[in-house]
């Protein structure tokens, strides 16, 4: 399957050539192409809000076609942080504002992995959109920014007082153990300002802390160990101590963070 010439021209933002062809009695501007993305779709993944504007005013148009991978109009303009795209998706009333596609991803789940703060202020803002809701993984919005170091879109999230900060995973894994995996120190700090549990296991028993040595994240070690009430010596399902962890990748520097108090 290949492109329609209205598809080619609301990918590329050519306003004149998409009037042309949407005055043509012989046009289907639902016609998916490649991938099966829909004029409408190629449209709002680059941005192009004059040719959203003009497919979105006619009644033949569907703003929640979906394509092979099971992304809408509105994911892609979610992900890629096209904010008048996704307000002017909005304001179809036949927008499904919290369709999940494929893995379950929502739009607010997309644009919360990609960091896109204003398209999840805007999102935010509507009642049809669960702010909670998981993906195929029961991964949330919140963890979805918190794993990938998004700490503007995860102070915006916690603004919000329907959002769970300790909702977990299908594996245990909540947010500030996402973050502590992969580093992002500045979303553990404000995780745990709002007071969540530094050691919650995943379902392997392993901790926030666990997984930051054992990635050799000491500035996450060094926030995490502040905290009153830390388990230093938390032990996995294997019996893994953050500490072994540290000695097993010769990490010296963390393991004198780790090392316990010689009575």
């Amino acid at each position: 399957m290949v492109d329609t010439p209205l598809a080619w021209a609301a990918r590329n933002g050519h306003e004149a050539v998409v009037k042309l062809l949407l005055g043509r009695a012989d046009i289907n501007p639902d016609k998916p192409g490649v991938e099966g993305q829909t004029p409408l779709s190629r449209a709002a993944q680059n941005g192009h809000t004059e040719v959203v504007k003009m497919l979105l005013e006619r009644d033949d148009v569907n703003p929640n076609d979906a394509d092979e991978n099971g992304q809408t109009p509105l994911m892609w303009a979610a992900y890629y942080g096209n904010e008048a795209v996704v307000e002017l998706l909005l304001g179809r009333d036949d927008t499904d504002t919290d369709k999940p596609g494929a893995g379950g991803l929502t739009p607010m789940t997309l644009a919360a992995c990609a960091g896109r703060e204003g398209v999840v202020k805007i999102l935010l803002g509507r009642d049809d959109v669960n702010p909670n809701k998981s993906d195929d993984r029961y991964q949330t919005p919140l963890s979805a920014a918190a794993e990938n170091g998004h700490a503007g879109v995860v102070e915006i999230l916690l603004g919000r007082d329907d959002v769970d900060p300790e909702k977990a995973d299908e594996d245990g894994q909540t947010p500030l153990y996402c973050a502590a995996w992969n580093g992002h120190w500045m979303v553990v700090e404000i995780l745990l300002g709002r007071n969540v549990n530094p050691n919650t296991p995943d379902h392997r028993g392993r901790t926030p802390l666990s997984r930051a040595a054992a990635n050799g994240h000491a500035r996450v070690v060094e926030i995490l160990l502040e905290q009153d009430g830390i388990n230093l010596d938390k032990e996995d399902s294997r019996g893994l101590t953050p500490f072994w962890w540290a000695a097993r990748n010769g990490d010296t520097r963390m393991m004198a963070l780790l090392q316990p108090p010689i009575d």
